[in-house]
């Protein structure tokens, strides 16, 4: 599905690369290790969920306020072990995560959150576009409620690295 009032920024390409080449956290040199997956949750490149039992995921340490703000806050995070298309950032939100339950971390510049909402299902889109209309956002971290762990970004319609 195209959207042209938002775009969903995954990790970059360059940045999952990075990590499968050298198995070690961008930013930190911290190890990342490998594993089968054995739990739900998404590739934060192609934003599909992992097959469990299944599909190699890599798990490393990334800073989502890489290259947007000066301070860090580094979480861990998966990406399939092997190459996957990076997801297209007029695709929408990705259907994989819909049915999942989801927090909505607005940001101002400065890494100030200034609001934050749920959704499942149908309340995804309307909160995204509730939110984007607050002058005061500048972008959105997308969290899984449940397990806490940073998916991807959200931002304007403008395109975005």
């Amino acid at each position: 599905m195209e959207n042209s009032s938002f775009r969903v920024v995954a990790i970059p390409t360059r940045v999952v690369e990075g990590v499968r080449a050298t198995m070690r956290s961008p930013r930190y040199g911290h190890p990342a290790s490998e594993e089968i997956a054995n739990g739900y949750g998404p590739c934060r490149h192609c934003l599909r969920e992992f097959e469990v039992g299944a599909e190699r995921r890599i798990l490393f340490t990334y800073d989502p306020f890489t290259d947007l703000e000066r301070l860090p806050l580094p979480g861990p995070v998966f990406v399939h072990s092997r190459a996957c298309e990076r997801f297209p950032e007029t695709a929408g939100f990705p259907s994989d995560l819909r049915a999942h339950e989801i927090t909505f971390n607005a940001y101002r510049s400065g890494r100030r959150l200034v609001a934050q909402a749920y959704g499942v299902n149908g309340e995804i889109d309307a909160q995204v576009e509730r939110l984007l209309a607050r002058s005061d956002v500048d972008y959105i971290h997308v969290r899984d409620t449940k397990a806490g762990c940073y998916d991807f970004r959200i931002g304007r319609a403008k395109l975005e690295r």
